[in-house]
């Protein structure tokens, strides 16, 4: 039986870059970290050979987000304004209170933004990027009940 989403798990190439943007402009708190080298159980498991990486675990509330930063092999580059289209994971979803006053902060911090902050009625939400280009949605439900995500 499955019970819950445990977390998301996010590779990127400046491990430290994006701890102090998901810990620093997003509220996150580290967990743990951790680094591998030539680890014979977890190259299976990851299905990697000779694999070498440092990872951190950050949590905000219930939620958490599993950072890595692999040196072996060498990933290949990211398309930092990939389309939310594209196969693959489109975003992630914060729920916020003062939707705006968390926007017009993020942007003051350099934080690109798809668009202004829009009212859906139940929800109010926005997509941002990350320094690397993952999309994140931030989210303000004002009823209960109301839908999760756009």
């Amino acid at each position: 039986m499955i019970l819950q989403v445990d977390h998301t798990a996010i590779s990127v190439p400046d491990i430290d870059a994006a701890e102090a943007f998901y810990c620093g402009l997003l509220g996150f708190e580290c967990e743990y970290r951790s680094h591998w080298s030539d680890n014979a159980n977890t190259d299976a498991v990851i299905g990697l050979n000779h694999s070498a990486a440092r990872s951190v675990m950050l949590k905000l509330g219930h939620y958490r987000i599993e950072l890595f930063e692999y040196e072996r092999p060498v990933p290949r580059p990211q398309d930092g304004m990939r389309p939310v289209c594209d196969h693959g994971i489109t975003h992630f979803c914060l729920s916020v209170r003062d939707i705006r006053g968390e926007y017009e902060r993020l942007l003051a911090a350099g934080v690109p933004f798809n668009s202004e902050p829009y009212d859906y009625g139940p929800v109010i939400c926005v997509y941002g990027r990350d320094p690397f280009g993952n999309v994140f949605e931030l989210i303000e439900k004002k009823t209960r009940g109301a839908a999760t995500s756009v």
